[in-house]
């Protein structure tokens, strides 16, 4: 027959056995967490700050022509400073977590920005208080522009598609094996059609033909530069994440 004590021991010895399952069950979830969600924070915000920045165009340079191509000045929005880090943190996405994943965070970014775009919308449109005088320079700078924002939304869906996709394809070519020629091969097809589309659409008829070609050439090489500056940085990302991700899943279900 158990003694009380014996009782006593063996109800300490399940109530410790449940405690740590209950803590093994809830840490599961941090664990599991890794860089992930820091990695889409910190694309999501880049992509809205550009975005904003993008608002002011930005000039260097004196004014230079070859033949028809205007070579000076340089012509770039203020967010060319930031935007192509979201391509390298994209890259980080796709080499990382997979396409899946890098997808899902696309989308997101998104959603986001046609959020972004229609507050600004909305409170554009909402009547300013009669003691504030600076409407109008409000609706310069955040106003809504419906070729800017189309310009920018589906330029940015179709350059990061491309961006993730031909990355991962060409990781299933040559495996772990030049990385290089996974991150500049997919930041050029990205680049050029995220570009080419953002140019066009937000500036055809607006600009003369030599200054959209000034202005997508320019755009697209200095892009693919600050990737191929940026090299030895992103390799310590992608290096630094997936070991990361390594120690929060031993079991290498990362993506």
């Amino acid at each position: 027959m158990p003694t009380w004590s014996s009782a006593c021991a063996v109800a300490a010895e399940s109530a410790t056995t449940i405690l740590a399952v209950t803590d093994s069950r809830s840490a599961a979830p941090s664990r599991a967490l890794g860089c992930y969600d820091i990695v889409v924070g910190l694309f999501c915000g880049l992509l809205l700050i550009s975005n904003i920045a993008a608002t002011k165009p930005i000039q260097f340079g004196p004014e230079l022509m070859l033949g028809p191509v205007q070579l000076l000045p340089i012509v770039a929005d203020g967010g060319a400073f930031l935007f192509p880090l979201t391509y390298i943190l994209g890259d980080v996405l796709a080499e990382v977590y997979g396409l899946r994943r890098a997808r899902r965070t696309i989308f997101i970014g998104f959603g986001l920005a046609a959020l972004m775009s229609l507050c600004f919308l909305v409170v554009g449109a909402a009547p300013a208080a009669a003691s504030w005088p600076n409407q109008e320079a409000w609706s310069t700078v955040l106003g809504f522009v419906w070729r800017i924002s189309l310009a920018s939304l589906l330029g940015y869906l179709a350059g990061q598609l491309l961006n993730a996709w031909v990355l991962v394809k060409i990781r299933e070519r040559t495996g772990e094996k030049a990385l290089w020629a996974r991150l500049l091969g997919s930041t050029v097809v990205g680049e050029l059609a995220d570009t080419a589309i953002f140019c066009t659409v937000a500036f055809a008829g607006v600009m003369t033909g030599a200054e959209l070609l000034n202005y997508t050439v320019v755009g697209f090489v200095y892009k693919v530069l600050v990737e191929v500056c940026l090299l030895p940085i992103t390799y310590l990302v992608i290096r630094t994440v997936r070991r990361r991700e390594r120690l929060a899943h031993p079991d290498g279900a990362v993506a």
